[in-house]
């Protein structure tokens, strides 16, 4: 059973979905850009088994608030004051896409409250022409200008967020969609090789693997967060 919840993170109120055993460890996932809580539906109930799934949708998103003011770095700074709202000390941390950019932020910044970080289709980031997206017909369930602020950011990325993969000490499991994807690579399996406790795994199905491929993708992961735990590096 999924529950609908909300918390306030200071000048935002996130909404997410939880499920799964209330005294199971942690597992936040964090969506693709334009993307919400539901996009992990397919994939939640088997994760579920043996974790206690929190589904986010990010500032801008879905039914979370839409502040006007959008950053990677506020959505990383919403994330880690929603798990001192929820009292977690350190978490199994999933992000799609963007999300994934999200999650590897905190882990750089706090790799204190990484445990193990799992990164779908998530490339390096490095300056790139722009390209300015179009904007959907019709209403919502996304801020435009949360998306435009972040095209921006990923157009021209803070080089810190290259340089500092290194400080990241939680085992890192990477998930490839291969050539259907429409994401560099290359730049996947860097991700990988950047990050000390990094691996790549790959599902050739493209960027959206979880939807593509659920089961392919649940074993996977599911393998990896149910490895025997080794204390982290110290950064």
């Amino acid at each position: 059973m999924v529950d609908q919840r909300s918390v306030d993170v200071g000048e935002v109120r996130l909404a997410y979905q939880v499920s799964g055993p209330p005294d199971a460890p942690p597992l936040v996932l964090l969506p693709a850009l334009g993307e919400n809580a539901t996009d992990w539906e397919a994939v939640v109930p088997a994760l579920a088994r043996s974790r206690r799934a929190y589904a986010l949708d990010l500032r801008g998103h879905g039914r979370s608030d839409w502040p006007g003011d959008y950053s990677l770095e506020l959505m990383q700074a919403d994330v880690l004051r929603f798990l001192d709202a929820l009292g977690f000390g350190s978490v199994d941390l999933m992000g799609h896409s963007m999300g994934g950019i999200v999650a590897y932020l905190l882990a750089e910044d706090h790799p204190q409250r990484v445990r193990r970080l799992v990164l779908e289709d998530v490339p390096v980031l490095r300056p790139r022409k722009p390209s300015p997206p179009a904007r959907p017909d019709g209403a919502l369930t996304f801020d435009w200008e949360m998306v435009l602020a972040v095209r921006r950011q990923l157009d021209q990325p803070d080089p810190r967020w290259l340089e500092r993969l290194g400080q990241i000490t939680a085992e890192t499991l990477v998930l490839a969609g291969g050539p259907q994807s429409h994401v560099p690579q290359d730049g996947v399996a860097e991700l990988a090789r950047r990050i000390p406790g990094g691996r790549v795994v790959t599902i050739p199905v493209g960027h959206l693997i979880h939807h593509a491929a659920p089961g392919a993708f649940t074993e996977a992961v599911s393998a990896f967060l149910d490895e025997p735990f080794r204390p982290a590096r110290q950064a």
